[in-house]
């Protein structure tokens, strides 16, 4: 059994938008409430939560996290990226560095956001986080405990980013383009979570009905839409639009998985 939490199923800015003034910005309706995009996986034994942006502290407040085995990187934007500095807690509860799997590009810009982790042990400031970085290399499995996960490449406009496999169960996000490989490597996937940006065409996110197209090609029993900008429309209009097995994601939703 397998339980994904939706941490954040919002874009880059979030909605609402800041000095933005539109029916989906100022609706009421928290499903409308979007922090920037992000799952915690949870089994008895683990923990684990893919990317950690801006949100991340007040993310694991909310879901009141006291334990966190790892976190995987889809990609290095700010947007998923940004809150890794608020590790320090959990660093502080374990006692260890946390094991964070990303791309070595990835890692590169971690890197440079937070050099002052990286700096000689001498010099190391002692309230500063400390990571342990682990490569996500292609075609070699993740093991984090019991869990096995895929990584498996797309592409984000120029950027590689990861979605990550376990199972019948596939986090898909920040991509435009799939190779034939990378979809052929997702068949079989029951339960699935797509970006889905915006009705129209992105230069470098998928759209609505481009990923609804995936999850019907890959017959899925269930589809939940995140990365959704405040150009979506309300939840509750959508939702309407969609076919019966598939919704928009929100804030605080979970998901429990039979993983096979």
């Amino acid at each position: 059994m397998m339980k994904i939490t939706i941490l954040g199923s919002g874009t880059s800015q979030g909605v609402p938008v800041i000095g933005c003034n539109c029916d989906v910005c100022k609706s009421t309706d928290m499903r409308d409430k979007r922090l920037r995009t992000s799952i915690l996986i949870q089994t008895e034994q683990t923990t684990i939560c893919v990317d950690a942006g801006p949100d991340f502290r007040q993310q694991m407040l909310r879901e009141n996290v006291q334990h966190l085995d790892a976190i995987l990187i889809t990609h290095h934007h700010k947007d998923h990226i940004g809150g890794l500095d608020d590790v320090r807690s959990f660093n502080f509860l374990q006692n260890i560095s946390m094991p964070i799997y990303a791309a070595p590009v990835a890692q590169e810009e971690i890197k440079r956001e937070y050099s002052y982790a990286f700096v000689d042990k001498s010099q190391l400031y002692p309230g500063a986080p400390t990571y342990n970085l682990i490569d996500i290399k292609d075609h070699k499995p993740i093991v984090i405990n019991e869990l096995t996960i895929e990584p498996i490449p797309l592409s984000h406009l120029h950027m590689l980013c990861y979605a990550f496999r376990i199972g019948n169960f596939a986090y898909v996000t920040d991509f435009n383009t799939m190779s034939d490989e990378s979809f052929e490597r997702l068949k079989g996937v029951e339960y699935l979570i797509i970006e889905a940006l915006r009705h129209e065409k992105h230069y470098s996110h998928i759209s609505l009905p481009e990923a609804i197209e995936i999850a019907q090609r890959l017959n899925v029993k269930k589809a939940w839409f995140t990365h959704v900008s405040h150009s979506m429309g309300r939840a509750v209009d959508v939702n309407k639009t969609l076919p019966q097995n598939m919704m928009l994601a929100y804030d605080g939703l979970q998901i429990t998985v039979e993983n096979n």
